[in-house]
């Protein structure tokens, strides 16, 4: 997991009030209607895709925040290898409560099962092969969390978690700066007046900058971006060991072998939160 247990709760407490509070309004009137207050269910969660699944642990918490005397039998765990017609849990909780908890319960399963089912391929394109298969800030707002916590079951990395925990020198810095040595050396002086130690990546954008780079230092990856495949070869071994180096820019399932290849530390993949295909699932009451 990317943070620590206390940490989660309290987002996760927060999150599904949210999460609920969108979905419920003032109330559920047709649960209000139909269902007697006190009525108790066992419903199923139904595997209808082959991927990986995940958020397991969040429906957990969901049913739990809607009924506290809810229990859960967990046949699946997060991260599992899963095929259309499995059952991952059981779930018995007061009836109206369960209800309410559903949509939100599959809203975000479907969607973590997805990306993390995305990352699992990712990984085994590559998995041979000594790079690491990273993550982006190119979330979903509100949900980074849930998001990157998937990537992980999915068997891929987390790069920074925001703008907060590593230092990223994109093109943009260094045009309003002035230049790639300007924007490094105000960086390292930031770092030095504030008592901070963390990690730096300065982007570039072809050989020219990559040289300027080499030349100035402080830094602690290269990311190299948008590079063909010839010439992010050719950057790779250029920089040798010196620092790490990062690919990034229109990588995709069918070309990412191609990139790690080339020796590159990590490649990057905005894909595996903003291009996903959700993972079909169902909750079926079955008592």
């Amino acid at each position: 997991m990317i943070a620590d247990e206390a940490t989660m709760k309290v987002y996760l407490d927060s999150f599904v009030q949210q999460a609920l509070q969108e979905d419920i309004g003032v109330g559920d009137h047709t649960s209000r209607a139909c269902i007697p207050e006190d009525s108790r269910s066992r419903a199923r969660l139904l595997i209808k895709d082959p991927g990986v699944l995940a958020g397991v642990a969040v429906a957990r918490h969901i049913f739990r925040h809607v009924d506290p005397q809810a229990t859960m039998d967990v046949f699946l765990d997060d991260g599992t290898a899963v095929s259309e017609g499995q059952v991952a849990f059981e779930v018995e909780c007061n009836t109206r409560a369960l209800l309410l908890a559903e949509r939100v319960v599959l809203n975000i399963m479907q969607r973590m099962s997805g990306i993390a089912t995305l990352s699992n391929r990712f990984k085994f394109e590559v998995e041979d092969l000594p790079v690491k298969i990273l993550d982006t800030r190119k979330t979903t707002p509100l949900i980074r969390l849930l998001e990157k916590w998937a990537v992980r079951l999915g068997g891929c990395h987390n790069y920074r978690f925001g703008l907060y925990d590593w230092i990223m020198v994109k093109d943009n810095h260094i045009d309003a700066c002035g230049g790639i040595r300007q924007a490094l050396e105000r960086v390292e002086k930031y770092q030095q007046e504030h008592n901070l130690q963390l990690g730096v990546t300065v982007e570039v954008r072809n050989l020219v900058e990559l040289y300027e780079v080499l030349e100035v230092g402080k830094v602690t990856r290269i990311l190299l971006d948008n590079f063909e495949i010839p010439l992010l070869k050719e950057a790779v071994a250029t920089v040798g060991k010196r620092f790490e180096t990062e690919a990034s820019g229109g990588i995709t399932i069918h070309n990412v072998r191609q990139f790690a290849l080339t020796g590159v530390d990590f490649v990057s993949v905005g894909a595996l939160t903003h291009s996903v295909h959700s993972l079909d699932l169902s909750l079926k009451v079955i008592k």
